[in-house]
Parts: structure tokens; C-alpha cells; sequence
């Protein structure tokens, strides 16, 4: 099964728009939203070295992973692609 995490923080104005923008598209994908603030360990382990970076992966696999704002049409081709 596919999930995304969704990493970001609080003091990131790009991490905000994605937001806003993730919650305007429809997905049967499950999205989780870590700050790396919050959950710095999870975002070592994942090698995050920028926000926002949304990690797509399968069976716990990593299959793709995109750092950057994306608009909600790059979002959705992302999610879908």
C-alpha cells in the first residue's frame, strides 16, 4: 500500500502553501505531515534536507521523493504519476 509523509515546518511559508494545496486535491493516497522539528529523528532517518520534501513509498519502500512547493495540478500528476 502507498503512502506519502509529507515533510515540513512551522516556520516554512512554502510548507504552508503545499499544505493548503494538498488539501484542495482529492487522493485515495494516506498523506502524513511530520515537522522536523517535532520528529527530527524520522526526518534524519529519511535523510530530509530540505522542506518541504514529500516521500512517496510502497510497502514501506521509498519510490519517489520531490523537495519543493508544487502547485496542485504538479501535486496531483505527482501523487498519480
Amino acid at each position: 500500500m502507498r503512502r506519502v509523509i509529507n515533510f515540513s515546518a512551522t516556520w516554512c511559508h512554502p510548507c504552508k502553501i503545499l499544505s493548503e494545496n494538498l488539501e484542495k486535491i482529492q487522493t485515495d493516497i494516506p498523506i502524513e505531515a511530520f515537522d522536523i522539528d517535532d520528529k527530527f529523528e524520522v526526518a534524519q532517518e529519511f535523510g530530509i534536507r530540505g522542506v518541504p520534501t514529500m516521500v512517496m513509498l510502497d510497502e514501506n519502500v521509498e519510490v519517489k521523493r520531490k523537495t519543493g512547493l508544487m502547485s496542485t495540478a504538479e501535486l496531483e500528476a505527482w501523487l498519480n504519476g
